[in-house]
């Protein structure tokens, strides 16, 4: 991009300013020796031409929407729409959760996200001994399809895209939301949303796992097949970097194991038979807004160009929405603190920033008490109104990726780019991601990544505002959410109702079904969907798979 000339002239003027730098650090040295990001990236001085000289307008930028999507994967991105913003819901009962999905979509929402509580996420119904004291606390309890319909009463299933945040039981959910359209009138191939459905990041930094890596695959492999046919606008997974980041690794570490599980994602299909360019299109990735501004802008920069190249190259995808990479963005929760909460809403404001001007999809902000406990209305629609001004009132997105030509972010973005691949190629040797997983190769490299990055807040080399410095002595009240008990015990009583009154047959040739099309190579969806018009219970399919494949537990490396 640059001439030979003008390179050596930057260099002469260079060192004219290391001159003139000289006799100020001289006077006032710097405030610290080190610079780095919060991921410990080293940051230089300065940067100029000579930081990005090898790059290559047309090879490595080119124009958004078109190869290789480093400055975005739509043509006129947010000049031309803004993102989906997309609240995370989901607090006690679906009666609940249904009163909150209105409560934002009334308040500019856009879309529509759900959380689920612990019991569901593992597989296991509200009447579990495994779900006492859980029910409803961290998310939506959702036992059987009755539990579905009453969190979607009232929502336009067809006109409003809804993602849902859950792993193990991943194609259940899909199942109930399927069937709940359909008893609506409406058909699946209307629908559209999201599936975390993403369990190798399980496996390697949430933990929240159910059944061994190989069936696991398998029915996320089941899911895409399925959809691909029936469901052509459902994205089929959402290959997750945020848990990865939240388990504390660095910024290179979720580009590179996330995309790293997406490439497992795609041989698995291709393995299955699928054509890359069916199935690829409805892939999109998850990642997390970390506090340092131009490492995540950068990260963002370089996993569109990775993956489009990954695409193109190593699978042969030729429709160019197989080169994609759409990603949803949501604010890092592992940044909020307890202390001083109402600094939570200038960090996300900040990290919201970055993924808008890093070219995100869809938006998550959090809310300041989210440390403490479920967003409460008012810090919910505070988060809402922060993604709502960025887009509205500064200005931010009256240019396409403003960062472009940055010396310090287009360096940033090479670097990010370099190290990802470096780790890649070393997951490639191993024989894949489930190998590396198997070997607990990223979980070590995240652990070593979370214990340096601790010791750096411990002995200070890295500020956390109000924990580490800037303390004060305070009796700030923050209003929380608290889940009623009386929750639990309505969920009980509904399936004990619901299951004393289905047809007891019915349940029971269901269940057998799809315990034979587990045990052999039947595409396991449909008789999810069939069960579930049944009133089967989450439990009920996940107890049968259990039965089936056996339970995964950690192996406990480290």
């Amino acid at each position: 991009m640059f001439t030979e000339q003008t390179l050596k002239q930057v260099e002469e003027r260079r060192q004219e300013w290391e001159n003139l730098l000289a006799k100020t650090l001289a006077r006032a040295p710097e405030r610290r020796e080190r610079f780095s990001t919060v991921s410990d990236r080293e940051i230089r001085r300065i940067y100029t031409p000579a930081d990005v000289s090898g790059l290559d307008f047309d090879r490595d930028l080119s124009f958004p929407g078109m190869f290789p999507y480093t400055r975005g994967v739509q043509p006129s991105m947010h000049r031309g729409r803004l993102w989906t913003m997309r609240q995370f819901a989901g607090m006690g009962g679906a009666e609940e959760t249904n009163a909150r999905f209105h409560y934002l979509m009334g308040h500019g929402e856009t879309g529509l996200s759900t959380a689920f509580d612990m019991p569901t996420l593992m597989g296991y119904d509200s009447d579990s001994p495994m779900a006492r004291g859980e029910v409803g606390k961290c998310g939506v309890a959702i036992d059987t399809l009755a539990d579905m319909e009453i969190l979607f009463d009232g929502i336009p299933m067809d006109e409003v895209t809804t993602s849902m945040t859950i792993n193990p039981p991943a194609a259940i959910l899909l199942a109930m939301y399927i069937a709940t359209a359909e008893k609506k009138g409406i058909p699946r191939e209307k629908l559209g949303g999201t599936i975390q459905n993403d369990m190798l990041k399980e496996f390697i930094a949430q933990k929240t796992f159910m059944l061994p890596p190989d069936p696991s695959m398998r029915i996320i492999v089941d899911t895409v097949e399925f959809c691909t046919a029936e469901v052509p606008r459902w994205n089929t997974i959402s290959i997750s970097g945020y848990h990865i980041r939240e388990a504390g690794s660095t910024a290179v570490q979720e580009l590179a194991f996330t995309l790293a599980d997406g490439l497992g994602y795609v041989q698995a299909c291709i393995d299955r038979g699928l054509k890359v360019d069916d199935f690829a299109p409805r892939l999109s990735f998850f990642f997390n807004a970390h506090v340092d501004f131009f490492e995540e802008i950068a990260k963002y920069r370089a996993a569109r160009r990775m993956w489009a190249r990954f695409m193109r190259d190593r699978f042969g995808a030729r429709n160019p929405r197989s080169l994609l990479l759409r990603f949803h963005t949501q604010t890092a929760g592992c940044s909020l603190t307890a202390q001083q909460p109402y600094n939570n809403v200038v960090r996300t404001a900040f990290q919201a920033l970055s993924a808008v001007l890093g070219g995100t999809q869809s938006l998550h902000t959090n809310s300041l008490d989210e440390t403490l406990s479920l967003p409460t209305e008012h810090a919910v629609t505070i988060a809402l109104r922060t993604q709502q001004i960025i887009g509205e009132e500064i200005g931010v997105t009256n240019t396409i990726d403003p960062m472009a030509g940055s010396f310090f972010v287009e360096s940033l973005t090479n670097e990010m780019e370099r190290a990802a691949l470096d780790y890649i190629e070393k997951i490639d040797d191993m024989g894949g991601i489930l190998k590396a997983i198997e070997v607990g190769f990223p979980q070590k490299e995240i652990a070593d990544a979370a214990y340096t990055y601790q010791k750096q807040i411990d002995e200070g080399e890295k500020t956390i505002v109000g924990v580490n410095k800037y303390q004060m002595d305070e009796s700030l009240k923050v209003d929380l959410l608290t889940i009623d008990p009386a929750v639990e015990r309505r969920q009980q009583q509904r399936l004990a109702k619901l299951k004393e009154e289905r047809d007891a047959g019915r349940v029971g040739a269901c269940l057998k079904a799809v315990e034979d099309a587990a045990r052999g190579r039947e595409n396991l969806m449909p008789h999810l969907i069939e069960a579930v018009k049944n009133y089967v219970s989450l439990q009920e399919i996940c107890d049968c798979w259990r039965k089936v494949y056996g339970r995964y537990t950690d192996p406990g490396m480290f």
